[in-house]
């Protein structure tokens, strides 16, 4: 599969935003726009157009940017591996050392990366309301900070 991109006037606005958790090396390379797939060892269920908020973990702590989700492509690690090397931001020991025992990996095409001037602090997201950030992803509730889903809101506006 190969993703292409797609127009900001086909996003749906009423697509629930997805938050990922990222390692900030990661998150950083997506912002700088070096990195362009994410890998995951479970298949998402989000379309094309799903809005990204990037959290940034330890020792960062924050959220650090938005990106959209461009595309997906899910196969065995060693066919997702040869199509997508070039773009995941890892070394092969790395990438193996992530899908050891995994049936199934899948890579996010991520695009559109816009880093926030500000970033937002665990600390502040919490002082709002009752946050936790996800171990790997998960869809923006009502629960969530206000500050979120603005994000994407403030997001679809610049586009």
């Amino acid at each position: 599969m190969t993703a292409t991109a797609i127009e900001p006037s086909a996003w749906a606005s009423d697509l629930r935003p997805l938050l990922l958790s990222l390692r900030p090396r990661f998150a950083e390379a997506i912002l700088d726009g070096t990195k362009t797939v994410e890998l995951r060892r479970t298949r998402l269920s989000a379309p094309d157009g799903t809005h990204l908020i990037l959290y940034a973990s330890s020792p960062v702590m924050a959220v650090v940017g938005t990106a959209v989700l461009v595309g997906r492509d899910t196969d065995t690690p060693a066919r997702i591996w040869r199509r997508h090397r070039k773009n995941s931001g890892l070394l092969r020991h790395e990438y193996d050392e992530y899908f050891a025992g995994a049936d199934l990996a899948t890579a996010l095409h991520v695009g559109f990366p816009h880093r926030l001037a500000d970033p937002w602090p665990l600390s502040v997201l919490r002082g709002t309301a009752k946050f936790q950030p996800p171990q790997s992803y998960r869809f923006v509730s009502d629960d969530d900070p206000a500050q979120l889903r603005s994000l994407v809101d403030a997001g679809s506006s610049r586009r």
